[in-house]
């Protein structure tokens, strides 16, 4: 598969304007400023496929991207900023829940944590929340670049302990800068996308 074939097609604001999902997708969801464009960039080898910015919030939509052959990369809005109004955040939690909860063909979630801290509630919930829907996901810890080498090894350590219930070789470290494990996670979708 060419992953450098990405191209953006169009960002949906609800639910009800998704289209109907006739292709396998593969989707990245996220803390706010967690890294989620500089990853899709660096996978779908990129500068500016997805817009990296340096406010947090700034993915308020469902952002739909074409790789080809019909499969989608879908990028959710990015979740637990703060200074977001409530009344979004209540919007952002019910237009991933419809995504998740509608029968979509989804074939891998890529969920993105920061390796230089533990886990947020939120992020624990998005978890329980693939395990309990049964949708086949991995754990991307970005920023792996920021740490020393003696801090990487305890926060990887520390992020296998927190997330017992995920297994240790769905927890990979990544840096947008160096590409560590980028063609890990290249791989990890395209045996996804191969399977039956």
């Amino acid at each position: 598969m060419d992953f450098s074939n990405a191209v953006f097609e169009k960002a949906y604001g609800t639910f009800e304007q998704l289209p109907p999902s006739q292709f396998p997708e593969i989707v990245f969801s996220g803390r706010s400023n967690v890294g989620k464009s500089s990853l899709i960039n660096k996978i779908f080898n990129r500068k500016n496929l997805a817009r990296v910015s340096s406010v947090p919030g700034k993915t308020v939509t469902i952002n739909f991207y074409g790789l080809g052959d019909g499969v989608k990369i879908v990028d959710l809005p990015g979740y637990g900023y703060a200074k977001v109004a409530k009344s979004e955040k209540i919007r952002w939690a019910k237009m991933m829940e419809q995504y998740f909860n509608s029968g979509r063909n989804i074939k891998l979630a890529v969920q993105l944590i920061d390796m230089r801290r533990p886990a947020t509630d939120d992020d624990i919930m998005m978890l329980d929340f693939l395990e309990s829907t049964g949708i086949d996901y991995i754990v991307v810890m970005t920023k792996s670049d920021k740490l020393n080498r003696g801090e990487y090894r305890q926060r990887l350590e520390k992020s296998r302990e927190e997330l017992n219930f995920v297994s240790a070789e769905n927890i990979i470290p990544f840096s947008s800068q160096t590409g560590e494990n980028v063609d890990k996670i290249r791989a990890i979708i395209q045996s996804r996308l191969e399977a039956k």
